[in-house]
């Protein structure tokens, strides 16, 4: 019988597993935690040498219980769209809107996907014709919220396993692997997620909204559920 059909019956002794794994991932990110947040910023120090960024790096300090760890992240200057930027990004939008209407049926999804990117656009263009001084939200602010949710959503990983993954039948060592190479991912990709943003926010916030939306934290759960559903395509122990 396949999984999907099949009843789960859940021990004690599978709950005792299931805690043990989650206990030993935890244990595992926060005895790396600080190390990973210096890798960052090694990486944001290489992307500011390396790259067209107008930025700095900022760093705040962080304490959990007796855990000490630097939480970095890019200082930008916020710069609001002037009617140059707000008009070539009001006529690309509006072009690629009416292109979509172009496309075959064999499109559809591409189409609807890529009009809801298009809708975010022109919310954000409409926000800032309308009143752009009251816009709240700073580049500064955005990225070190976009790395604090970045390491929250990577704590969570083994807590979210736990009741979507190690219920079934598969052996803990492939178990603990898809929770760590998840969580090891998620690490190496949150930097470069930063740097690609902040290439992009040194030219107007006109962009944030679509951003976060885009390569923000939708994006991180994505590929958090990309990876669960491998994980899930592997043979079971029962």
């Amino acid at each position: 019988m396949h999984r999907a059909l099949n009843h789960l019956h859940m021990g004690p002794g599978e709950l005792l597993n299931s805690g043990a794994l989650v206990l030993f991932a935890v244990i595992v990110w926060l005895m790396f935690l600080p190390k990973i947040c210096l890798f960052w910023v090694y990486v944001f120090r290489k992307g500011l040498n390396n790259l067209p960024l107008q930025a700095s790096l900022g760093v705040s300090d962080r304490r959990i219980s007796s855990l000490h760890f630097v939480l970095p992240y890019l200082r930008i200057d916020s710069v609001l769209p002037d009617s140059r930027i707000w008009g070539y990004t009001c006529i690309i939008t509006l072009v690629l809107f009416a292109c979509s209407y172009l496309l075959t049926e064999k499109w559809t999804p591409i189409v609807y996907l890529l009009r809801g990117i298009l809708i975010i656009q022109i919310t954000a263009l409409t926000y800032f014709a309308v009143m752009p001084a009251r816009f709240p939200h700073t580049p500064d602010s955005y990225i070190k919220g976009l790395v604090s949710s970045g390491i929250a959503l990577i704590s969570a990983v083994p807590f979210l396993f736990s009741f979507t993954y190690y219920i079934f039948c598969f052996s803990a060592l492939k178990k603990i692997f898809l929770t760590l190479f998840v969580m090891a991912y998620l690490v190496i990709f949150l930097p470069f997620q930063v740097l690609l943003q902040a290439l992009i926010l040194q030219k107007s916030v006109l962009f944030m909204p679509l951003l976060y939306v885009v390569l923000g934290m939708p994006l991180d759960i994505l590929l958090i559920i990309s990876f669960y559903s491998y994980g899930m395509t592997w043979e079971t122990t029962g």
